[in-house]
């Protein structure tokens, strides 16, 4: 039994080693002071730094002023993909907003993006 039990340790240490993995050029985007209604469109580089195919299930933002866009591609190992954030500027004042990326990484199945920054009031 115990010999069954390290064969099985092995055999899964050697499969989260061959696996996909993601990673990403930045976490966190810093709008700065956007004016009110300006450009509202930021993109984070997502990346596969595993020997197997990364796919991205699902994008989730914490709230409806906040809007994703992704390729539903899976994204094949040593390459990158875009994730497109657009965030409504006609909402006045500081924010800070949360993305929840869902993958097949073993280990990091659920990553979390932000966006932050300062709408000017509308004038």
């Amino acid at each position: 039994m115990k010999n069954l039990l390290t064969t099985l340790f092995v055999l899964g240490s050697v499969a989260m080693l061959s696996a996909q993995t993601i990673s990403f050029d930045k976490t966190t985007i810093d709008y700065g002071k956007v004016p009110y209604a300006g450009p509202s469109e930021k993109v984070f580089t997502v990346s596969n730094r595993g020997d197997k195919p990364l796919i991205i299930s699902k994008v989730v933002a914490s709230c409806g002023c906040t809007t994703p866009k992704w390729s539903r591609q899976p994204i094949l190992p040593g390459k990158s993909a875009k994730i497109t954030v657009g965030y409504d500027t006609t909402i006045a004042g500081e924010f800070l907003k949360l993305i929840e990326v869902h993958s097949n990484d073993p280990v990091q199945g659920r990553a979390a993006l932000y966006i932050k920054g300062k709408i000017d009031p509308k004038k």
